[in-house]
């Protein structure tokens, strides 16, 4: 089986995949020949991930998609299977970080943010999402969570207990969905070059000081987690479910 048809005559949905790491995603898996639905909240992003993307493959549509709010995820899911068929995998990549702070220092609407975005809108497109696979015989969701997950970060305490809760979403899904021959696996991205990672290494001593942990020594890049997500989507990980998976350079990545 080449590498260019591995995930031919699958469906993928992938949430906030316009930039950054949910792109290079959407980008891998349509050139291993998946048809992929590509979203975000704002319609130009799309269209421009859309075109980009159509540069490697026309198996490609995008919708405008907020994951906080149900009839939008509805949406998202009826559009999929409107273009496509049906929808075979689900990589959720939405999130967000709307502080600064350490864990005790958080607002509570800034607490609830992030945890409707980061796990209560992932728990609730995969209870739609699941029929939908059952119907197409099996699946494969992928959950991004990060290595903030295993060690929390200071100044992100509360996104990085967000993440933590993604593993244990994993394993709990996982266990649930296996009998449907859906598997459910993590991925815990290091220190990737994002807009988001921006915030966190702007400045040159916390970026630094961050190097000091990773013994690669550098910044990773989004195309660098995307393979990983297509192995664990196709039939080559068949046997892998519940699984968590560190893409950070060497990074400390155990509890």
């Amino acid at each position: 089986m080449s590498l260019q048809t591995k995930l031919t005559g699958k469906v993928a949905v992938v949430t906030a995949s316009t930039e950054g790491i949910g792109f290079a995603i959407a980008k891998r898996l349509a050139i291993d020949g998946a048809s992929v639905v590509i979203s975000s909240r704002k319609k130009e992003k799309v269209d421009k991930a859309v075109d980009d993307i159509k540069l490697v493959s026309n198996k490609v549509s995008g919708i405008p998609c907020h994951v906080g709010k149900a009839e939008e995820r509805q949406r998202l899911l009826d559009f999929a299977v409107s273009q496509y068929g049906g929808i075979d995998i689900l990589v959720s990549n939405a999130a967000v970080n709307p502080v600064m702070c350490q864990i005790l220092d958080t607002p509570e609407d800034a607490w609830d943010k992030i945890f409707d975005v980061n796990v209560k809108s992932a728990f609730l497109l995969t209870k739609q999402i699941v029929p939908l696979m059952e119907a197409r015989g099996g699946g494969s969701i992928l959950y991004v969570s990060s290595i903030a997950a295993f060690k929390p970060m200071e100044i992100i305490g509360a996104y990085s207990v967000s993440k933590t809760t993604l593993l244990g979403l994993t394993k709990a899904v996982a266990a649930q969905c296996v009998s449907s021959n859906i598997r459910v696996n993590c991925l815990c991205p290091g220190v990737i070059e994002t807009k988001f990672s921006e915030g966190i290494t702007a400045h040159d001593s916390t970026g630094e000081l961050l190097m000091q942990y990773v013994p690669m020594g550098r910044i990773g890049k989004p195309d660098e987690c995307a393979g990983l997500v297509s192995f664990l989507c196709s039939d080559d990980a068949s046997y892998i479910t519940g699984e968590t998976f560190c893409v950070a350079g060497g990074y400390f990545s155990r509890l």
